[in-house]
C-alpha cells in the first residue's frame, strides 16, 4: 500500500463523497475509486459502506482513518526534519571552546545562531587547547574555538583564523606601568611574572616565553597558575605582573592592560573537520565568518 492511497482514502473519509474528493485532490474519480479499491484488496475487508446516496465508514474504515491520519501527519513530520537538517535548521552541534578568549562575543554568538536556528540543539564543552582539538579529531566535537597546538598540523582538521590577539601585561590601578602606551619586553627583566600554566594554555604560553626570548629576557616565573582568572587574582593581590592577551581584563575589572611591545601575538581559530561537515556546523561556520566580516565579535554593542 502506498502513502498515495492513504491520502485518497482520507480525502474521500473526510468528505464522504467520492466527487469531493476528487476535486479537492486535483484527480479523475475513476483513480480514486481503484485507488480505494486496492486499499479493500490488500486489507481484505471493505473501508466504505456505499451506494448512489451516500458513502459511509464501515467499522474497519474507521479505524484506519485514525491509524492512517497518525502515520502521515508522521510522515509530514519526517520529511520537514529531513529538509531541516539539509538546511542546517535542526541536528546538534557539539562546540568546544576555550574559555576567557571566548567571552567578549560567545554569548551573544551563540544566542545569535539559536535565533536563526533554534531546533538546533546546541552542546558546549569548555576545554583546553589541545583537548579542544583531539576532541574535533576524533568526532566527539563538531567545531572548536581554541589556540593552535604543537601538533595540530598532524590532526588534518580544517581552520580559519579569527583573529591575532596582542600580548600585554596586566596590572593594578595606579602601577608604575599602568597608563603606558606600551611596556617593552626588556622592562620584565627581573619582574615577577604570572602566567598560564603550559599544560592549560600551550599557545599562550610559549608566546609570552618567546617573546622574552626574543628580547633577551630571562623570566621569572612566580606563578603558573591553571585559570586566567587566577592569574587576574594574584595580580590583584599583588604577587606580580601578568602577561595576558587582549580583552581578558574588562573595562571595569580594577586592572589595567597595557600591550607589550615588539608585538606578539597568540592565534584564535576556529577547528573542525572536513569529512564530518553537518549543515549545522556550515551553518555555524558561515555565522561566525559573518560575525568576522562585520567585526561583530569584539564589538560589544553587538546585538
Amino acid at each position: 500500500m502506498e502513502l498515495r492511497h492513504l491520502r485518497y482514502f482520507q480525502a474521500v473519509a473526510e468528505e464522504l463523497s467520492y466527487s469531493r474528493a476528487a476535486e479537492r485532490l486535483r484527480i479523475a474519480q475513476p483513480a480514486l475509486s481503484r485507488a480505494v479499491k486496492e486499499i479493500e484488496f490488500e486489507l481484505g475487508a471493505e473501508v466504505f459502506d456505499r451506494n448512489r446516496n451516500r458513502v459511509r465508514l464501515t467499522p474497519a474504515g474507521a479505524v484506519l482513518l485514525r491509524e492512517s491520519a497518525v502515520l502521515l501527519e508522521r510522515w509530514e513530520e519526517s520529511l520537514r526534519r529531513v529538509k531541516g537538517t539539509a538546511a542546517g535548521e535542526e541536528g546538534e552541534l557539539a562546540l568546544g571552546y576555550i574559555g576567557p578568549p571566548t567571552q567578549p562575543f560567545l554569548g551573544r554568538l551563540l544566542g545569535e545562531y539559536r535565533k536563526r536556528y533554534p531546533r538546533v540543539g546546541i552542546h558546549l564543552e569548555e576545554r583546553t587547547p589541545e583537548r579542544v582539538w583531539e576532541m574535533v579529531a576524533k568526532g566527539r566535537l563538531s567545531i572548536g574555538i581554541t589556540r593552535p597546538v604543537p601538533l595540530a598540523q598532524d590532526l588534518g582538521l580544517q581552520t580559519i583564523l579569527l583573529r591575532e590577539e596582542r600580548l600585554g601585561v596586566v596590572v593594578p590601578v595606579g602601577h608604575r606601568l599602568d597608563g603606558l602606551s606600551a611596556v617593552a619586553w626588556k622592562q620584565l627583566e627581573r619582574e615577577p611574572l604570572v602566567v598560564l600554566a603550559r599544560r592549560e594554555g600551550v599557545g599562550l604560553h610559549d608566546a609570552v616565553l618567546a617573546g622574552c626570548r626574543q628580547a633577551g629576557v630571562t623570566p621569572r616565573l612566580v606563578q603558573t597558575p591553571s585559570l586566567i582568572g587566577t592569574v587576574l587574582s594574584y595580580v590583584e593581590a599583588g604577587a606580580g605582573i601578568g602577561v595576558v592577551t587582549e580583552g581578558i581584563v574588562s573595562p571595569v575589572h580594577p586592572l589595567r592592560f597595557v600591550p607589550l611591545s615588539p608585538k606578539q601575538s597568540v592565534p584564535l581559530v576556529l577547528v573542525w573537520q572536513e569529512d564530518s561537515d553537518s549543515p549545522p556546523l556550515q551553518r555555524f561556520r558561515e555565522l561566525v565568518l559573518e560575525w568576522k566580516k562585520k567585526k561583530l565579535m569584539w564589538n560589544f554593542q553587538a546585538e
